[in-house]
């Protein structure tokens, strides 16, 4: 029972590791060895547990790949909120970063791109689409929209651009309110009332 134990803890600690290294570095920036060092195992253990670099890949990041859990409350009130999910919030099983973001950085690992259409199309672009309707070009604005949210977290912490990276949540909001409207073509509070913590999965296709 000791030894499965051990083989258990070593298996969760290699994904644990892995997963911060894919985050932070992206797939073709980690190495097995590197994922082996950060735990003090040999290499080959992983190739034992995970069968390949990919294999640990792909289960290291399944979270990441779960059905996006979009804020309760009005799809008004979703833009502000979705700022503060994408950009704010410390998601630390990720390095700090959105799971999206740090999927962004493996982008181009065979299946990454596949996953993220899904998670951006299915997840978010359907949703946020509600705050387009009467515009012909609905789709288009709110792509645009999702385009200059992701953007803002790829420069605040991939790319670490000053401006963006000592921004605060309050310096942002008049920006996203303008932008949300220009786009939507509606107001959108920059900066909605506190609520409860429940969320609901976005709906699939």
């Amino acid at each position: 029972m000791a030894h499965k134990r051990d083989r258990e803890a070593t298996r969760a600690k290699l994904l644990e590791c892995s997963r911060l290294r894919f985050a932070r570095d992206g797939y073709d920036g980690t190495s097995v060895r590197d994922v082996a060092g950060d735990v003090g195992v040999d290499p080959a253990l992983v190739f034992r547990y995970f069968g390949s670099k990919s294999g640990l890949f792909t289960e290291a990041m399944a979270g990441s790949s779960e059905p996006v859990i979009l804020p309760d409350g009005p799809v008004e009130e979703l833009p502000a909120k979705l700022m503060r999910q994408l950009v704010f919030e410390d998601w630390a099983e990720y390095a700090g970063e959105h799971p999206l973001i740090a999927m962004l950085r493996s982008a181009g690992h065979e299946d990454m791109k596949d996953r993220l259409r899904r998670q951006v199309c299915d997840g978010y672009l359907g949703v946020l689409s509600d705050l387009a309707d009467g515009n012909e070009d609905k789709h288009l604005r709110t792509e645009l929209f999702a385009a200059w949210l992701l953007g803002i977290g790829i420069l605040r912490t991939a790319v670490g651009t000053p401006a963006l990276a000592d921004a605060t949540e309050d310096d942002l909001r008049p920006h996203l309110a303008a932008v949300a409207e220009a786009l939507f073509g509606r107001e959108v509070p920059a900066h909605p009332p506190q609520t409860g913590s429940g969320s609901t999965a976005a709906p699939a296709d």
